[in-house]
């Protein structure tokens, strides 16, 4: 029988709502594959009744430009009784008023993810239904991305808030940020980025029908979350920025994807942008993914997996191998059949751009099981990552001859504390043990020389015991702003007296290790009997520090301490995290829907000096703008006296209810990126009647 149809009910708010896609909007059918979706076909007025053994019609859906049944980008499929879960399938039944038929449609749990378009097609009809948009599906078992856990899958596919943490291993800071998956358009511009990359170009049909693959489409953003190779997102920037938005400025990814969708490459990100609006493409996508930040975190150059940290007398660096205070990537969750099954799970992939893979710069997606056991063998970049979180240092000193002195190496100081937001809660999780065994293990050594393919290992720990020691002590108190001492402590541990020379010194420092201008100089010579020690104090003073300091608010301690004449050189680093103040955030009365709620904000002003162009920024999913949309709302206050409050208020109006975050920022001349964030639950709103 022929079907003589008015009209198809694609019955978008149940759909999206069962396929957990309800956060996007009710505009159109966003589905998950594996899993089935209802459509209703309307019948004509006086149309014959519907009878599923006498049907002859075909559904057909088709994604990308040139679908092909070839790919698996086109595929038809009949009505069959029941729905099955591991291919495209279709199963319908009548309403007892005979004027409309309910279909239930099933997609391939391994079906490419992108923009479909539905038709029916009756002998050499074809009529069009719709167009559906077909995600990753992490409920779905049979899905590669398939997560057991709800709670995870709440955290790492439908969160829409998170924490990056950045600063020194020491001093960790998380970082409030704005996901912001299931806004307006953010899931057009993810479809659009893969759209964009250099595969699609080459061939579109054969790119689209990867797409069935997370870990071909992982490898993808990865690409194209940088544009080092192409038209993509974020354009990287690690020097002084004169133009365009300070990375530090960034606190959602929305606003950068749709910079981009409407200009291009937007200036500039440094690794937790690009980890951040990594994870939002995953996250809309419906790949699982979380932020992770590594401490300590080695970029090995020329990929022997030892850091060469190279000084001169002075103690500049001049060695092009480099340990970050910290770096950003991102895991997500997935199966590796090209691995094997023991590599499923979580998989590292880092959009900064730092070295090339297949002539590209992009990195990952690798195991973090195949890292840990040091199988650097597996794709893809394993050999890298590996570095980045266990690689050995040794540090040398070039003479004026040229000559290089061993000062002291560890295998300890790369990969510290490597940490991602719990899951449901705001807290630190440390998931070191994830990606190495244990420091100093007899497993955590055998898998480095595993690493090192059986190869001499090129420096041995320094024994601490043994020779002149240095280490640096810090103050209790050192927030931006005010004036401490820190101090370099010798201690001679040799049987004779020692005569030295003991420098130090401090210098601004980067994040990713580039070193900046001197804020401080002492030095002495020193004579240390045996079994003694010396002190050399430097006094930090925010005269010295604090034009020369980054928005990282970070110093870089160096003593070095040598005797010349026994050829003795030894070297300590510490890099201090300058405290900021923090954002006292106050709601004046309840949250709920529609109605204005008073946020009263303040800040202490540490430094000694005027703060001048002070703004507090507030925004938030729900809070600050129109239904599902996020806006920011400026508070500008004008100039704040030394040791005098910043204070302002912002009123803004709920659109949505439930639980949200409030981000919040401020910014001066002299005092920039402070950031705080307050949870507000919105209520529904209780209308009154008259």
């Amino acid at each position: 029988m022929t079907l003589d149809m008015s009209r198809c009910d694609l019955n978008i708010k149940s759909n999206n709502s069962s396929h957990h896609t309800d956060l996007n909007g009710e505009e159109r059918l966003i589905v998950r594959r594996g899993q089935p979706f209802n459509i209703t076909l309307h019948l004509k007025p006086g149309s014959e009744e519907f009878k599923l053994a006498e049907s002859s019609f075909t559904f057909v859906v088709e994604t990308g430009p040139l679908p092909s049944e070839e790919s698996g980008t086109k595929v038809s499929f009949s009505l069959r009784d029941t729905t099955v879960d591991t291919e495209w399938s279709a199963s319908a039944s009548n309403d007892p008023s005979g004027n409309t038929v309910s279909v239930s449609i099933s997609s391939s749990p391994d079906a490419p993810i992108g923009l479909y378009s539905l038709f029916l097609e009756q002998g050499w009809e074809k009529a069009s239904l719709g167009q559906f948009i077909l995600l990753f599906n992490s409920w779905c078992p049979r899905d590669a991305v398939y997560m057991q856990s709800e709670s995870k899958r709440e955290e790492y596919v439908l969160a829409q808030h998170g924490q990056i943490y950045r600063g020194t291993y020491k001093r960790i800071k998380g970082t409030p940020w704005h996901y912001g998956q299931f806004e307006p358009g953010i899931l057009d511009i993810c479809l659009k980025i893969l759209d964009k990359n250099p595969k699609f170009v080459c061939d579109p049909d054969e790119d689209c029908s990867a797409r069935r693959n997370p870990v071909y489409v992982t490898r993808v953003l990865s690409t194209m979350i940088n544009s080092e190779d192409d038209r993509g997102v974020l354009v990287g920037e690690w020097d002084e920025i004169l133009d365009g938005v300070h990375p530090l400025d960034w606190i959602d990814s929305g606003e950068i994807l749709h910079l981009w969708a409407e200009s291009g490459p937007v200036r500039y990100g440094q690794c937790w942008v690009f980890a951040a609006v990594a994870c939002t493409v995953s996250r809309a996508l419906g790949i699982p993914c979380r932020v992770v930040t590594n401490f300590g975190s080695a970029h090995d150059t020329d990929a022997n997996l030892v850091i060469e940290l190279l000084f001169d007398e002075s103690g500049n660096r001049i060695s092009s191998d480099s340990i970050w205070n910290f770096h950003v990537w991102v895991e997500s969750w997935m199966t590796r059949p090209d691995l094997g099954p023991e590599y499923d799970g979580w998989q590292a992939s880092d959009p900064t751009p730092q070295e090339t893979s297949d002539g590209l710069f992009c990195c990952g997606p690798a195991s973090v099981k195949a890292i840990r056991e040091g199988e650097l063998t597996k794709k893809y970049d394993a050999p890298f990552i590996f570095a980045e979180v266990n690689a050995d240092v040794v540090n040398l000193l070039q003479l004026p001859d040229g000559e290089f002195v061993k000062l002291s190496g560890s295998t300890k100081s790369v990969g510290q504390f490597i940490s991602t937001k719990a899951v449901g809660t705001d807290e630190r999780l440390d998931i070191t043990h994830q990606y190495k065994y244990p420091e100093g293990s007899k497993e955590e050594r055998q898998v480095y020389e595993k690493a090192q393919h059986h190869n001499k290992l090129h420096q041995q720990q320094q024994e601490e015991e043994s020779g002149l020691h240095v280490k640096i002590k810090l103050a209790h108190d050192m927030v931006v702003g005010s004036d401490f001492e820190v101090c370099a402590v010798l201690t001679n541990n040799y049987k004779k007296t020692r005569n030295c020379t003991f420098v130090f010194f401090a210098r601004a420092i980067s994040y990713n290790g580039k070193q900046g201008d001197s804020c401080g100089f002492a030095s002495d010579k020193v004579k240390v009997p045996s079994g003694q020690e010396r002190r050399l104090s430097l006094k930090l003073q925010y005269d010295s520090y604090g034009s020369v300091i980054t928005p990282d608010r970070l110093i870089q301690l160096s003593a070095i301490a040598f005797d010349k004449k026994a050829t003795d050189y030894h070297i300590a680093e510490k890099t201090i995290v300058l405290d900021e103040p923090d954002i006292d955030i106050k709601l004046t009365e309840k949250a709920a829907v529609n109605q204005p709620v008073t946020a009263e904000l303040s800040l202490w002003n540490p430094l000694p000096e005027l703060l001048q162009d002070c703004s507090f920024t507030i925004g938030g999913f729900g809070l600050t703008g129109v239904k599902h949309v996020t806006l920011t709302l400026y508070c500008r206050i004008g100039a704040v006296d030394p040791e005098e409050e910043a204070k302002a208020s912002a009123e803004f109006i709920p659109t949505r209810a439930g639980s949200s975050v409030l981000l919040v920022s401020f910014d001066s001349d002299k005092l920039k990126n402070i950031k705080s964030f307050a949870k507000v639950v919105v209520e529904e709103s209780i209308s009154t009647e008259i």
